[in-house]
């Protein structure tokens, strides 16, 4: 098979190995997790914080998912407000791993060019339709995540605690945070050990459109604190 033929295959294989992982070509696919044991009706008492690890202290990274999220949790009714006046610690926690996938694709041989004497091609011998080998192809995939946690200040109890993960092949965290965050915020509280997928439509520019966040039905088991662990 020729080289670009070849290339021309792993790029449809890359494409369409990067549409399973998201869903489809138009949506990015988000696994969310969820434990909660939210009481709080009152909107006026949803004031929070953000708390803060020691490596997480004085970083520009984490202001600017702090933002996404302060984004989102206004949409919710929360207000943030001086750490000694908040009813709510906020923390983050959020990491990308990179890994190998591996998939096999058959190579069909194109026919000899054959001079004046050119014959029919044997359907069974060595040029027929059906598949001489197969090759092996990796690239890399990568998975991000974003964990938020909601403990009661005045307390320390741990009242909400969400996971939101996805994957695809950018090696970026913060191209996919919007994603992460609308997803893990979705449907809030959700129940307790409730575990959905939400797709979130990418808009024309590549990022998160304002479209609604579609969630499929969950299923259920039955001083400043650190960032979510």
């Amino acid at each position: 098979m020729k080289l670009d033929q070849f290339k021309r295959r792993a790029r449809l294989l890359l494409a369409a190995f990067a549409a399973l992982l998201s869903g489809c070509t138009t949506y990015v696919t988000t696994q969310v997790t969820a434990f909660s044991d939210w009481g709080n009706t009152s909107d006026a008492t949803r004031t929070y914080a953000f708390a803060r690890s020691p490596s997480q202290e004085n970083s520009l990274e984490q202001s600017t998912y702090e933002q996404y999220v302060a984004n989102e949790l206004a949409t919710l009714s929360f207000k943030q407000a001086p750490a000694t006046a908040a009813r709510y610690w906020v923390g983050l926690t959020y990491s990308i791993k990179s890994d190998m996938a591996t998939v096999s694709q058959p190579v069909y041989y194109a026919p000899p060019v054959w001079g004046p004497f050119w014959r029919p091609i044997d359907p069974w011998g060595p040029w027929g339709p059906y598949p001489s080998g197969y090759v092996t192809q990796s690239f890399p995939v990568f998975t991000h995540t974003l964990g938020i946690r909601i403990t009661e200040r005045a307390t320390g109890k741990e009242v909400y605690n969400v996971t939101a993960r996805n994957a695809n092949d950018d090696p970026s965290l913060v191209t996919s945070m919007p994603y992460l965050v609308r997803s893990a915020l979705t449907d809030f509280p959700a129940g307790n050990g409730a575990v959905r997928t939400v797709k979130i439509a990418v808009d024309k520019n590549g990022g998160a459109s304002n479209e609604v966040a579609v969630p499929a039905p969950a299923s259920a088991p039955g001083a400043a604190p650190k960032a979510a662990q």
